[in-house]
């Protein structure tokens, strides 16, 4: 897969540089590369230090108790989407936290805790394929469910959005949306394979 991504992005790259050369834009072309480059690091540093903040966040909420208590709220739902699963056990803890950065918008901040929680999962599946509440769970990040979109309004007000939180009503449609598609597909094919 990434080598085709490889193949693709060269394309791209190839074409571009083909139409600015034939088109006579080629100062252009070089004046965006080195505008583009300036605007990815600025927008590292910037998303930089809201991600450190909010996983530092998280983390203190692990280590306050929060995700105990988490668990214990989101513990029906999580019951019933991952039956096998040991109640209090490190696989929902993590599932719970991830859960949690997914709902504030936190998907870079989401990710360790989701990495944490596969693991987990793992632990108790001896093959190589994943199982069922492995399955599920990647369908349940992957649609993450956003009550608040954090990153993508930072990155709407560094880029002067005069109302970046504006995006919220087709947020909650969209993410609700994907995670009922994903969730129906997942437990409609769990009772085929599993």
């Amino acid at each position: 897969m990434n080598i085709l991504l490889n193949y693709i992005w060269a394309l791209m790259i190839f074409f571009s540089i083909i139409c600015a050369a034939a088109t006579g834009r080629m100062p252009q072309l070089s004046a965006a590369v080195i505008s583009g480059a300036g605007n990815a690091v600025t927008l590292v540093i910037g998303m930089t230090g809201m991600m450190c903040a909010w996983t530092g966040l998280m983390k203190i909420a692990e280590g306050g108790g929060i995700t105990a208590g988490l668990a214990k709220v989101l513990g029906p739902a999580i019951r019933r989407l991952f039956p096998t699963c040991r109640k209090d056990g490190p696989a929902v803890k993590a599932m719970c936290m991830n859960i949690t950065a997914n709902l504030l918008g936190l998907g870079n901040a989401a990710t360790p805790l989701g990495l944490a929680a596969m693991k987990e999962l793992k632990k108790r599946n001896p093959t190589d394929t994943a199982d069922n509440d492995m399955a599920t769970f990647v369908v349940l990040n992957a649609a993450s469910i956003q009550l608040i979109p954090t990153f993508t309004a930072t990155l709407r007000a560094q880029y002067g959005s005069p109302a970046p939180f504006d995006i919220l009503p087709a947020v909650w449609v969209t993410s609700f949306g994907a995670l009922l598609v994903g969730l129906t597909a997942a437990k409609l094919m769990e009772g085929r394979h599993g």
